[in-house]
């Protein structure tokens, strides 16, 4: 979170921010003097320079007074930059949650483009800054002197509206400077962060790069997924219903009892047993409920299905289509190993939100009390669900020592 989308949330005002955004203008005002008292220094030859070639035509010494001052500003320019550039990172989290790591060091002080960001930074610091700054403080000085007009027209009896309409013009203008300090302050963090702070190295953006990759590729599987559901519903089962309904028909045709009778029978049971395959075969590829209903109904149907006690908690919202997806392959395999491995007689099932707005996750729990011992070493299914959960952008945990319980947590952000 940073000030300035803080300040685009209705309950700003009632938040830490403001006070945020009032500290961080006071102290980007104190660096900024502090800021241009070091720079007297190097800045006063200059400007003697100056009122040398003003005051007559002495070339040489006003010359002379330059080199000094550029030569003072090249030794002292740099580092006093990487210096405010240090400190300026750690203020920033008064402007920003997030931590504003340095950027890598690419060279000698001269050669490094580091340095010349942090050079561009001090130009911000000492000449952009006091401009927002001076509008802000002068929004301040007239909420400032609000009391004192109003104490002044009550004084000399002046009429109650403007009073009132003083009074009422002053109550206006703090959310008014509440608002334009988190806007310019936002503005200022943001530029600082954009200049200041560590931009990725080549192997941190191959890992970027990977990881996009990955999520990509689950997100084409999904796809895939889909489209071989939607292929063996609409194909698939629809020509084994025919067949089917055609053995059924060639059933009642033939006489009772003769041996093509018999053959064409069973036929027809094969065809019917295949027909409820295919369906669970559908139905586990990409539920229907899950589709239209939500994840909630989806676990209550996999609970009623299942032969163990299941108690469900699940949030009746909606999530994401793939976290959704992650969510119930992940409910599903621990269902299934339930009942394969743990002896399990009972299984709890959870399904919560939680986290702050802009980390929300979505936290599946599936905890039952069988015999524990579950290794995703052991089997593809677990590692295939980590898989897809690190690909979601989760992560899964499950504990499952000698003698239960196995609880199974897959964590998955679903951040609007």
């Amino acid at each position: 979170m940073t000030l300035l989308r803080a300040a685009m949330r209705p309950r700003f005002l009632v938040s830490a921010w403001p006070w945020r955004g009032i500290a961080y203008a006071t102290t980007t005002a104190v660096a900024a003097g502090l800021l241009w008292l070091v720079l007297a220094v190097p800045v006063a030859p200059l400007a003697l320079a100056v009122v040398v070639l003003r005051a007559g035509p002495s070339l040489a010494g006003a010359a002379a007074l330059g080199l000094l001052g550029v030569g003072l500003l090249a030794l002292v320019g740099p580092r006093l930059a990487l210096v405010v550039a240090g400190a300026e990172r750690w203020r920033l989290r008064l402007a920003e949650d997030a931590p504003a790591p340095a950027r890598p060091r690419g060279g000698g002080l001269y050669a490094d483009p580091a340095t010349w960001r942090a050079v561009a930074y001090l130009l911000l610091l000492g000449i952009v800054a006091p401009v927002w700054l001076g509008a802000l403080a002068l929004v301040g000085l007239l909420v400032a002197s609000t009391p004192v007009a109003v104490h002044h027209r009550v004084a000399t009896m002046d009429s109650a509206a403007n009073v009132l309409g003083r009074a009422a013009l002053g109550l206006l203008l703090i959310p008014v400077l509440l608002y334009l300090a988190a806007a310019l302050g936002g503005a200022h963090a943001a530029l600082a962060r954009l200049l200041l702070c560590g931009e990725p190295d080549p192997a941190s953006a191959e890992l970027v790069e990977v990881t996009r990759s990955r999520a990509r590729l689950a997100d084409a599987f999904d796809a895939e997924r889909h489209r071989i559901e939607r292929d063996l519903h609409d194909i698939a089962q629809q020509r084994l219903a025919t067949l089917t309904m055609q053995l059924g028909l060639a059933k009642l045709d033939l006489p009772p009892g003769s041996p093509a009778a018999d053959a064409v029978a069973t036929a027809h049971e094969q065809a019917k047993a295949l027909m409820v395959e295919l369906r669970d075969l559908i139905r586990g590829i990409s539920p229907r409920t899950l589709r239209e209903l939500g994840l909630r109904a989806a676990v209550e149907e996999l609970a009623a299905a299942s032969p163990l006690r299941v108690r469900v908690d699940a949030d009746p919202g909606r999530f994401a289509p793939a976290v959704e997806t992650v969510a119930y392959a992940a409910v599903s395999e621990a269902l299934a190993n339930a009942v394969k491995h743990a002896g399990a007689t009972e299984v709890a099932v959870a399904a919560r939100p939680s986290g702050s707005p802009s980390r929300r996750l979505l936290a599946v729990e599936v905890r039952d009390d069988g015999r524990g011992g579950a290794d995703p070493a052991h089997g593809s299914g677990l590692t295939g669900l980590a898989d897809r959960a690190a690909a979601a952008g989760g992560r899964l945990l499950i504990s499952s020592p000698p003698g239960g319980p196995t609880i199974l947590r897959v964590e998955l952000p679903c951040a609007s």
